[in-house]
Order: structure tokens, then sequence, then C-alpha cells
């Protein structure tokens, strides 16, 4: 009812109705990406093309910049560029090794590029020197992998996730995913009730990241 009488307003206003329709829309999007976050970001790309330009040419002057190189494969991977950052990461691993984070980088980039088996070890390479990284990203990735092929390997290390009490709605929700297309239902539905408790008991600058996810869990659990 208020996005009607918004529309009239607006139509009112402007004096016509397609130019209300989009201010309407704009306006929607700016509450959104303000205050929920459902919305992808319209700006982001174009910061994120703007830094891998930056980057490429810094290595270009300086190319044994290994920051450089793990945040641009990062970038990459984002974009879904998997082949380039795994050519940017694979000679890494002498100076990386005792960095999880980067073999986690690794592993994903394994599995993107048709290496499930390099990708698992890599990814468990970087769960045991550190089980909680990425706020334990790392075993829904494993998970995902695995819920074609092995199903009962996915629950297994969906259950090892589950033991590192992870505070990222993100990643229960995505659980819960895993969950439900394994076919169990009521662990999805466990899984996303956990996002929305932990939201609840999250400081107030963590709640801005991690709304967009809790309200997918609302509605997921809602329907499932």
């Amino acid at each position: 009812m208020s996005k009607i009488i918004g529309f009239s307003m607006l139509w009112w206003l402007l004096g016509n109705p397609f130019l209300a329709v989009i201010v309407l829309l704009l306006l929607i999007y700016i509450i959104d990406r303000q205050f929920i976050g459902l919305s992808p970001s319209m700006i982001m790309p174009l910061k994120r093309m703007n830094r891998i330009s930056k980057l490429k040419q810094q290595l270009h002057t300086n190319p044994h910049d290994i920051s450089a190189k793990q945040e641009l494969a990062r970038l990459l991977m984002e974009r879904k560029n998997y082949r380039e950052a795994r050519h940017l990461l694979e000679p890494l691993q002498e100076s990386m090794d005792h960095s999880a984070e980067y073999w986690d980088d690794l592993g994903t980039s394994y599995i993107h590029t048709g290496d499930p088996e390099r990708g698992d070890a890599a990814i468990r390479t970087a769960l045991a020197i550190n089980p909680r990284v990425k706020y334990g990203e790392p075993y829904l990735r494993l998970a995902a992998m695995y819920s074609q092929s092995d199903k009962n390997k996915a629950i297994e290390v969906l259950q090892s996730f589950q033991h590192i009490q992870s505070s990222s709605c993100e990643a229960y929700y995505r659980l819960g995913l895993l969950y439900e297309q394994i076919g169990k239902q009521e662990d999805a539905k466990n899984a996303w009730e956990e996002a929305i408790h932990i939201y609840r008991a999250l400081p107030r600058y963590k709640k801005r990241h991690e709304r967009k996810w809790m309200m997918k869990c609302r509605f997921k659990r809602g329907i499932a």
C-alpha cells in the first residue's frame, strides 16, 4: 500500500508515470543498500575493475609483489576468472605455505578449473593451518564440491563445519542450501534458524553486513 501511495505522489509531482516508476525504484534501491543490502551493488563491480587494473599495473612495475598478486587473484575469483587467479597463485606456494587464506584461495581456483583433487588437498591444508579461516567457509566449498558426487562425504564436511561455531550468517545460509540439496530438509531448516539466532547476538557493526543473509534465511525457513 505504501508503495502505491508513494508512486501516486511521485506521479502527481513529476507528471509522468514512467519517470515516477524510475524514481520509485531508485529510492527503493537506495533504501535497500543503506539499511538491508539484498540488492547487488552497482558501484562494487566498477570499483573492482578499477582495482584490478591498478594491481595489474603495479605488478607490471614490480612483478614480485606477493601481496598484490594475492589481492588480484581474489578479485579475479570474484569475477569468476578462476584460471587467471590460479596462474597467479600457483607460483606462490613456497613463500605462502604458512597462510591458510592462501591455501583456501588456491584450492578454490583448483576446484573451479577442473582439478577437484588438488582443490580438496589445498583446502584441507588451509583448514589444518587454521580451522576457522574465513569463518569456516572452506568447509562449505568442500561440501558443495562433494554434494553431487559423494553425499556422505559432503555431510561429513558439513558436520566438521558445525563444530567450529561460525558467527557468519552467510555461512549458515549456504550450509542450509547444501543440506537442502542433499535432501536433509530438517537440517537445512535448523541451519537457517541458527543463522537467525546468531544474527540477534551480533554487535551492531556486524549486523549491517549480515542482515541480508539473515533475511534470506528467514525466507528459506518460511518456505521450507
